[in-house]
């Protein structure tokens, strides 16, 4: 863990320096350019060499680059999870997940962090953990954006506290499906019935 922090924190300044050059070469060509415009009135064109067209496609390639590792780094450093944290890692429903009104949820484990998981949608991509809850629910979260996905044995639903609102309800698994016709077929008797009273 110490390792990957280590080497974030020797590529961001490595990718800002790249950046930095990448710009100072674009303003350099600039510059020319623009001083033959109107040398160009005066003479006829001339080719620009086959050089400058390879370094621009060097720095288009080290800027993707940059971005590919700025997204990178955009996922804090994660912690190691607790045993009780990585056993509700396994109970979390993964792959496409269909919600209501058409929606869907894709939950996919982060392979570099260990009971990590992906959770994305339409608009949203988020990186959460489990959370230890006193009722049994799974509990995902993502603290720094403020989602939480929440799943029961029959639905799941995704929330964000910073937006205060839901994206996703109604949200089930293959299996969740099973539960909730299960339900509908047996449903639990009521709190108060029973009773006689």
């Amino acid at each position: 863990m110490k390792n990957r922090v280590i080497s974030l924190l020797v590529l961001v300044p490595a990718l800002t320096l790249a950046m930095g050059s990448v710009q100072a070469q674009e303003k350099k060509a600039a510059k020319p350019a623009a001083a033959k415009t109107t040398a160009a009135k005066k003479a006829p064109a001339k080719k620009a060499p086959a050089k400058r067209a390879s370094t621009a496609r060097k720095g288009a390639a080290v800027a993707a680059g940059a971005g590919a590792a700025t997204a990178a780094a955009a996922i804090p450093a994660q912690q190691t999870l607790t045993p009780a944290e990585l056993a509700i890692a396994e109970q979390v429903y993964q792959g496409r997940i269909n919600c209501e009104l058409g929606a869907s949820i894709n939950i996919a484990k982060d392979s570099v962090n260990p009971g990590y998981f992906f959770v994305e949608g339409k608009g949203f991509k988020y990186h959460m953990a489990p959370v230890a809850t006193s009722t049994g629910t799974v509990r995902l979260e993502d603290q720094h954006a403020g989602a939480m996905w929440l799943q029961v044995a029959n639905k799941s639903m995704l929330i964000n506290r910073k937006l205060g609102q839901r994206l996703a309800d109604e949200c089930m698994s293959p299996e969740q499906n099973q539960v909730a016709e299960a339900i509908k077929k047996n449903p639990p008797a009521a709190l108060f019935e029973g009773n006689g009273r």
